[in-house]
């Protein structure tokens, strides 16, 4: 779970997005801009990064300051899942990423798991949608929805390791290797086990 000091800095941080965006006055501009300065040193300090960098992550956007959206596929195989190998940590993960603008999320997980696994797959369900900031991930200075979808290999699972990521293997849930928590946690899997079995009935969410 992460500190209330993260959570109330990311949210002066979108407050102040939001404002920048919108208002048309130029003292109110002045004074969403020193909000956003004082957000990104507070996450700084937080995160002990320098503040150019921090205020790189969260560089304005036009509009409604929104959580950027994750996808991650469960795909098991005769009583394993696969797992992808990161490059950052070398930690595993449930295939997925960023959804990218104009896919939906079945189609962006379907693209993610293709170019992490090499292996083709089609979305059979939705079984979870988590907050990360609420969840046993590490802390992020961003802020998430992830998205977990059961998927099943449409020719075939054999895999190999995309260019984006290290390995892609296998794993009984009983012997699951050291996990990537900044992307999964091992919540996420066991409920990905008890979708494909029938329960719990629906999706699980935040």
């Amino acid at each position: 779970m992460e500190t209330e000091w993260l959570n109330w800095s990311r949210r002066l941080a979108a407050l102040a997005q939001t404002g920048l965006s919108f208002t048309r006055d130029p003292f109110d501009r002045e004074r969403y801009e020193e909000m956003a300065g004082i957000a990104a040193h507070m996450l700084a300090r937080l995160a002990d990064l320098p503040v150019e960098q921090v205020a790189g992550l969260m560089a304005p956007e036009p509009g409604y300051a929104t959580p950027k959206v994750d996808v991650r596929g469960a795909i098991v195989v005769e009583d394993r899942i696969l797992l992808v190998q990161e490059k950052s940590d070398g930690r595993w993960s449930l295939p997925g990423g960023y959804a990218d603008v104009g896919l939906s999320a079945s189609e962006n997980v379907v693209k993610e798991i293709r170019e992490e696994a090499g292996l083709e797959v089609r979305v059979d369900r939705l079984y979870a949608v988590r907050h990360k900031a609420k969840g046993p991930y590490d802390p992020d200075l961003r802020d998430f929805y992830k998205l977990f979808f059961l998927c099943e290999p449409v020719a075939g699972a054999d895999v190999r390791a995309g260019f984006e990521v290290a390995d892609a293997r296998f794993f009984p849930p009983g012997d699951l290797p050291p996990l990537s928590t900044a992307r999964v946690a091992v919540r996420d899997i066991e409920a990905a086990f008890a979708s494909r079995e029938g329960g719990p009935a629906g999706v699980l969410f935040d």
